[in-house]
């Protein structure tokens, strides 16, 4: 009975030291949330390279549209390691597909195909699946503004049928306002 009362009278000691190594644990891992939920997401939005004008329904990308793609994945597959893509969504439709065929291939990163009429998909995948990480959205003119104001709030103007060199890079911060900035490539 001795030898019971004993250890008893051990115990307690060591529960102030376990319980300050909890409590460093639960502050070390809570401060490891907060720093990676700091982080900010980028994402590029743009439209697709040029395409050719036949066949009507889904035609493939035209010369000067494959000559982008090619420019597309030498500026953006020569981004310091910190700054590259990560994850790139498309449309179903094979100009988007190919706009980031060569790029894709350049990092080796995942092509995501969702369908080009459901913009809150997109979105809502592009900001959760790739937190505090760069990702690519190409989609076409009619979505284009629509996908940056679903992630942004921000309104921006209509895309001419015409324009192909535009990109939106979509600034999410995790605890502020989101920011678009809006670049022209020729």
């Amino acid at each position: 009975m001795h030898k019971e009362y004993a250890n008893l009278r051990r115990r307690p000691l060591f529960a102030p030291v376990w319980l300050a190594a909890l409590a460093a644990a639960l502050v070390v891992a809570l401060a490891i949330w907060i720093f990676a939920s700091a982080s900010t997401t980028t994402i590029l939005v743009m439209r697709h390279a040029e395409k050719a004008a036949l066949p009507a329904e889904d035609p493939p990308l035209s010369l000067a549209g494959e000559g982008r793609a090619q420019e597309l994945a030498h500026v953006l597959g020569e981004a310091p390691a910190e700054f590259r893509i990560q994850g790139i969504f498309v449309s179903e439709f094979r100009r988007t597909q190919e706009t980031v065929r060569p790029l894709a291939n350049r990092l080796g990163v995942p092509v995501i195909v969702v369908p080009a009429a459901d913009i809150s998909l997109v979105a809502d995948r592009a900001r959760d699946e790739y937190r505090g990480g760069r990702v690519l959205i190409v989609g076409h003119s009619n979505t284009v503004p629509e996908i940056v104001e679903k992630l942004s709030g921000q309104e921006i103007p209509a895309m001419a049928e015409t324009e192909y060199g535009v990109v939106y890079v979509v600034s999410l911060p995790r605890f502020s306002r989101a920011s678009v900035t809006r670049f022209d490539f020729p």
